[in-house]
């Protein structure tokens, strides 16, 4: 029975339950067979709460919630009561949790049922998942390459098979391209569409959010709907939309606008055999009727004003663990929350002056077209001992997180942006596609999102029941 329901889909499963046919302690028994089985050739679950989740699956019971009592993962930047929450961090590496996330909150209470904590980089930084606690999470397809970041655990999680839902974070790219890196679907909402903690930093922070991991756009659209909400403790939370964005996804038949497609965004550089899979997988989308051309926003200065924003966030975050933890932590994180407490006035305001015109340029954009498509990465997934890509067709990176310039300038953007699975390199290694949506669009964007996953056909094609062994 446990390997059937590992098969089945979150949106499955919850028919399932509410019809009586399964119940939550079936579903945390098979997650966690298969967590046993996985874990020792993937680290995507260093921290795990078992037997918490059969004491939550037995209280929950025949409960009508949204997710029924569904296994879900969650990110190890985000607090669960009574489990230990390191935040990929040798400072924190005994800290247990006191008080859950009002995130956690929130999705357990509509029925998730939290099996474990999925591994991250160091305080999230970098696309890359290892850190001195835990050590590196492996990838699904491919043991001997990375699983991306910073959402890397999750999505490693998913994709093998020992949950059906996960959460992540997403700054730069930190749900997009570890999605696009273990043929998973990754969405960063609109800010404001999930609400946050607000411990320390800036609370009005808009360049983070929080979002869903799954195997298929319907499960990330079911998740989506379960996180979403006004709360009080985040000023930009929003209300829940009217209609489910499950519903919509359900529902929906109108046609769907024009798209453009990019390789990169003038930004960057892209892998060849990368932008050829995502190029094709975009054109599917005339499948459906969509007029897809090739164009993209004007986003100069869009790499500088991003590197700025991210370095004062984290210095408005990190700054007092730097001064007492220095020792503790990675060289990347040193520099970049050295470089935010380094940033003048001047070069503050100069950033947020790019990011105004950049997002009056995507506004422009969107005006003309329901939909921007582009890589999720540059590269299929690189070797698992690697830091971080350094160099892509000859062109050299000077820093840790320049290689994602094509997901981390849409972060600027406050748009709404998904990686869904678009086919594979000749090596087999999985490759995403990004969608991007005006603000506010997310029911548009799981739309189009799963037109792609229809005629890509990739989402059947995830390792559920076998690992390649290969390190």
């Amino acid at each position: 029975m446990a390997g059937e329901l590992l098969r089945r889909s979150a949106c499955e499963l919850r028919r399932l339950l509410a019809a009586g046919e399964i119940s939550p302690p079936d579903l945390v028994e098979a997650s966690a067979a298969r967590i046993d089985e996985v874990e020792p050739h993937l680290n995507a679950l260093p921290t795990r709460c078992i037997d918490r989740a059969r004491e939550h699956a037995k209280k929950l019971g025949n409960a009508r919630t949204l997710l029924g009592g569904i296994p879900t993962a969650v990110k190890d930047l985000s607090e669960v009561r009574g489990v230990r929450c390191t935040f990929g961090s040798a400072v924190y590496k005994n800290h247990v949790a006191a008080r859950s996330d009002v995130m956690v909150e929130r999705i357990e209470s509509n029925g998730a049922i939290v099996m474990g904590k999925s591994n991250t980089p160091e305080f999230g930084a970098g696309a890359s998942t290892f850190n001195d606690v835990f050590g590196v999470t492996r990838n699904p397809w491919d043991t001997a390459r990375q699983v991306a970041g910073s959402s890397g655990g999750s999505c490693a999680a998913v994709a093998a098979g020992e949950c059906w839902l996960a959460t992540g974070s997403d700054l730069g790219g930190s749900l997009r391209t570890p999605a696009a890196f273990n043929a998973v679907v990754g969405l960063r909402p609109t800010p404001g569409r999930v609400p946050r903690d607000n411990n320390g930093g800036d609370v009005f922070n808009s360049l983070s959010v929080n979002g869903p991991i799954a195997r298929n756009v319907a499960d990330a659209a079911l998740l989506l709907d379960a996180m979403t909400g006004a709360h009080p403790a985040d000023p930009l939370a929003m209300a829940a939309p009217a209609e489910s964005f499950l519903h919509a996804l359900e529902r929906e038949t109108a046609p769907l606008g024009p798209a453009a497609f990019s390789a990169d965004l003038g930004v960057t550089v892209t892998d060849a055999e990368v932008a050829a899979v995502c190029r094709r997988a975009a054109l599917l989308l005339a499948e459906a009727g969509v007029a897809v051309e090739e164009c993209c926003p004007d986003f100069t200065g869009a790499e500088e004003c991003f590197q700025a924003l991210r370095a004062k966030l984290f210095a408005a975050e990190l700054g007092d663990v730097l001064k007492l933890h220095r020792q503790k932590l990675k060289p990347e994180l040193v520099w970049n929350i050295e470089k935010g407490l380094a940033l003048s006035a001047a070069e503050i305001v100069t950033a947020e002056n790019r990011r105004a015109r950049i997002a009056r340029r995507m506004g422009k954009f969107f005006q003309g077209h329901d939909f921007l498509l582009c890589p999720a990465a540059i590269v299929a997934p690189f070797p698992a001992g690697a830091r971080f890509v350094e160099e892509v067709n000859g062109v050299r990176f000077d820093n840790y997180v320049q290689w994602i310039n094509i997901t981390s300038v849409i972060s600027l953007t406050g748009c709404p942006a998904i990686s869904v699975p678009a086919g594979f390199s000749a090596a087999g290694l999985p490759i995403g596609l990004q969608i991007i949506a005006a603000p506010h669009q997310e029911a548009k964007l799981l739309r189009a999102a799963k037109e792609i996953e229809q005629r890509a056909g990739v989402a059947q094609k995830l390792p559920l029941l076998k690992v390649n062994v290969n390190h």
